[in-house]
């Protein structure tokens, strides 16, 4: 494994942050993994209910996907310990791979490994790293060392958002269910489940489990790829060897750089040797030098030669002859543009900068260092955190002024009438409201529009519609052919209005048991117009006599 291709920076990280770095390669190879996972697990949910509901044990069908669930693991497994590489598999790859990929370190999660919550942080070091079986224990006991708790928080926190999944699917359903028939829906649902659950319920059921595994299993399991990524780097600190494996790339790309300077720089090299000029001809250079240079003493440097070194002043190949080979060279003008070109005042720009400066006497001095050294220590000690009991008690005293600020604006109609001097006053009672109660009538009258429109009138809104709502229970009754038992319930009654062969009844009945309780419970009386159509239309639709 070449670590220095990984995709990923690698850095000693918390165990937060690795699972999050295992979540993000997850978004990464979406694609990748849900495709695979989709096409291997609609087959296998297919296969498995069949078999399920063949054996005549169809609500077990969900106990066996989630047993099968480390198999979807290791296709997630797969992309992301290739896509961590830059590699991303094919999910025909993928599929492939599944037949001979990591087969030796797998079983054991089907088996007795299945209800370990550290599954997802040791199935990498069984499928990925192909150690024998004897060193397997100890590797895996290496890594859960320090992730041990990370890893069974993550355990726990994902099997209960796929039970909140569940949950909420099948909440979801009874949100489609109309308010006024929720609780008997709630009460056959719970009938049906104690009873005999049909086959749909527990098919769609074992759908739901199985999707929330598909949902929340790929995060599980690279969440767990994370802390595997971080601890063999905290073990084996992946992130200093891939420092020095890229420091030697880059040191092997210039080493032929490196060789070339060394040859050309090497004292003593034939370069160097090629430069030196015979003796004959540095004697003679040395005394052509000596007359430019104006020297009258040539002896004497010709018995110094051997003890003073070499430089452009003395070197006799930097002689004007030897560099332009012609004794004819014109030294001197050469010297007098070398010259000029020195006292070219472009050559060296220099210039004198001069600032006025206040000078401290030595007690100022002396005085402004301590004060500079005190807010020094004030602000480390500020840094540090020194103050922070005394910050905690200022805010405790700030939140207590504004406790006692509430509880004093929420008495003050207890406590201000005492400072107005209006303590000894009395609120007058108030009267008692005296409200009819609504009473069915036993016997409907023969002309119940008219009857409840008289009601209306007398200022009697609720016994008005308390007497269309038992004519219309009547007339539904008559036309659905079904006997009500007595105290019957307002949905008994809606859901026997559904035997009335006509539409139109049965809209019109259930528009009456809505205002109805619209007005017996809630208190919600129609406006008198309402109220006079609502009565026509109930006159011409239920044949009532006028």
């Amino acid at each position: 494994m070449r670590i220095e291709q990984l995709d990923v920076v690698l850095r000693a990280r918390s165990g937060w942050e690795a699972m999050e770095l295992g979540t993000a390669l997850v978004r990464r190879h979406a694609r990748a993994i849900w495709a695979p996972c989709l096409l291997l697990g609609l087959p296998l949910f297919a296969l498995v209910n069949a078999l399920a509901w063949w054996a005549d044990a169809f609500g077990l069908a969900w106990l066996l996907m989630w047993w099968l669930k480390p198999v979807f693991d290791r296709i997630t497994l797969y992309v992301l310990s290739r896509g961590v590489f830059g590699d991303t598999p094919g999910t025909l790859q993928t599929l492939r791979a599944q037949r001979h990929w990591g087969g030796s370190g797998f079983w054991g999660y089907l088996g007795w490994r299945r209800f370990s919550p550290l599954r997802t942080l040791l199935l990498p070091a069984n499928l990925l790293e192909g150690n024998p079986p004897a060193q397997q224990g100890a590797r895996r006991r290496a890594i859960a060392s320090d992730a041990f708790f990370h890893a069974l928080l993550l355990t726990t926190v994902c099997m209960v958002f796929e039970l909140v999944l569940v949950a909420g699917g099948i909440a979801a359903v009874f949100m489609f269910v109309p308010f006024e028939l929720l609780s008997d829906s709630w009460r056959a649902a719970l009938d049906m489940v104690r009873e005999d659950t049909p086959a749909w319920a527990l098919l769609g059921l074992n759908l739901a489990f199985w999707l929330a595994a598909s949902l929340i299993g790929p995060f599980y399991t690279g969440a767990g790829f994370g802390l595997y990524l971080n601890r063999r780097t905290e073990m084996e600190a992946w992130d200093v060897e891939i420092a020095f494996r890229r420091l030697a790339t880059r040191l092997q790309q210039a080493a032929p750089l490196l060789a070339l300077v060394l040859v050309l720089g090497w004292p003593g090299g034939t370069l160097h040797a090629q430069e030196a000029a015979p003796h004959t001809a540095g004697a003679q250079a040395a005394s052509e030098l000596d007359a430019l240079l104006g020297k009258d003493d040539a002896a004497d440097d010709e018995a110094d030669e051997d003890e003073v070194p070499l430089d452009h002043r003395n070197d006799p190949a930097n002689t004007p002859e030897v560099i332009f080979a012609d004794r004819s060279a014109d030294t001197a003008g050469f010297r007098q543009a070398v010259q000029r070109a020195y006292e070219d005042p472009l050559q060296s720009p220099t210039r004198k900068v001069s600032r006025w400066q206040r000078t401290l006497d030595e007690a100022l001095r002396k005085e402004k260092e301590k004060q500079d050294a005190a807010s020094a220590r004030g602000e480390r000690s500020r840094a540090k955190g020194p103050l922070l009991p005394a910050q905690i008690a200022e805010w405790m005293l700030w939140g207590l002024v504004g406790i006692l600020l509430v509880l004093l604006l929420v008495t003050a109609p207890r406590w201000l009438r005492w400072l107005r001097g209006s303590g000894g006053r009395r609120s007058a009672v108030a009267a008692t409201v005296v409200e009819e109660a609504i009473v069915l009538p036993e016997v409907v009258p023969p002309d119940p529009a008219a009857q409840a429109r008289t009601l209306w009138q007398q200022g009697r809104p609720r016994q008005a519609l308390a007497l269309l709502y038992r004519a219309s229970v009547d007339s539904m009754s008559e036309r659905a052919q079904i006997n009500l038992p007595p105290g019957a319930t307002e949905a008994q009654c809606l859901r026997a209005s559904r035997r009335m062969p006509d539409p139109a009844d049965r809209d019109l009945f259930a528009r009456m048991v809505q205002v109805w309780q619209y007005a017996a419970y809630a208190g919600q009386l129609p406006s008198s117009e309402a109220f006079d159509t609502l009565a026509g239309t109930l006159l011409q639709q239920f044949r009532w006599r006028a």
